[in-house]
């Protein structure tokens, strides 16, 4: 295996830390891209053996010194914010022109199940569904292929089973601390999930040997669960009795759900990730479970008694 570093964007969120771990496990060679060298999170990277570089989304100069003889780069941005909607294509398309200009060999983007099939969705036309991340997280996809790298792989995980879990859980699911999973989904509705480890697993297979996955875009969920049995594992695992609530959007968002995750919850009731389960399985990478992977996670729960 070469030598040279893969760059990890975003190495010290969900997804980026997934494939430091799966890269150093894969035996490479990792250079975080972090915003604060000094922090507690990429300190603990640094302790690990990983090459820190202080950089940030939207410097191209510090993205360019970061770039410096890498093989390879992982690729993350976060979501348009309400106040910055172009974010994500912005820095997005920053990233991809370092990574082009620095002659990178492999480069692993992530985004989202669906990313690309919008246009398909129910009341697309009537601006439902928050077009903007939508056509962001597609946007991105199409400059990675379009970039001329020698190998690109982009991954598209459905519902990260890490947002049961701090830090996302407060925000995703704050009904979790009183003991119960408030959500406008239908009560069927069957919510395709991935662990984030998984991310990291096909990312470090991509860079370990870059024809495996090349050119590929592969839709990433382990299984496909309702809340009730989310709940009912997750009471399994924890012994606090979890109660699964399928409400109303009113009802919801009374309950402690910010708009606009009410309105993902409905898109997933309505449309959905729609990941071919057998597909998923089918790349000879193993795919972690609801259930083991809340056992593994045991200790991080923070939930109430239903």
């Amino acid at each position: 295996m070469s030598e040279q570093p893969i760059l990890v964007a975003g190495a010290t969120g969900t997804q980026g830390r997934a494939v430091v771990d799966a890269l150093i496990e894969t035996g490479l060679r990792v250079r975080a891209l972090v915003r604060d060298p000094q922090s507690a999170a990429a300190r603990a990277l640094a302790d690990r053996g990983v090459d820190l570089v202080r950089g940030d989304f939207d410097d191209a100069e510090s993205l360019a010194e970061a770039m410096r003889d890498v093989t390879g780069v992982f690729s993350v941005q976060m979501p348009p914010m309400p106040d910055d909607l172009d974010s994500e294509l912005r820095t997005g398309h920053l990233l991809i022109e370092a990574a082009r200009n620095a002659a990178v060999e492999t480069f692993v983007h992530t985004s989202v199940a669906r990313a690309g099939d919008q246009a398909h969705f129910v009341d697309w036309n009537s601006n439902r569904w928050w077009p903007v991340y939508w056509n962001s997280k597609s946007g991105v996809n199409d400059a990675v292929k379009a970039a001329g790298f020698p190998h690109w792989v982009i991954l598209k995980p459905a519902f990260m089973m890490d947002n049961f879990i701090p830090p996302k859980a407060s925000w995703m699911f704050p009904s979790l601390a009183r003991g119960a999973v408030d959500t406008a989904l239908k009560a069927d509705t069957r919510l395709d999930l991935i662990a984030a480890a998984d991310v990291g697993r096909f990312a470090a297979a991509g860079f370990a040997d870059p024809a495996r996955f090349d050119r590929q875009e592969i839709d990433l969920a382990a299984e496909s669960l309702t809340m009730a049995e989310v709940a009912e594992t997750i009471t399994a695992v924890t012994g606090r009795s979890i109660v699964a609530n399928s409400m109303s959007g009113a009802e919801a968002r009374a309950a402690g759900n910010h708009a606009g995750l009410v309105e993902s919850q409905q898109w997933a009731s309505v449309e959905g990730y729609k990941v071919d389960l057998h597909r998923a399985w089918s790349h000879g990478i193993a795919l972690e479970r609801f259930r083991d992977w809340a056992e593994r996670h045991r200790s991080a729960f923070q939930v109430g008694e239903g």
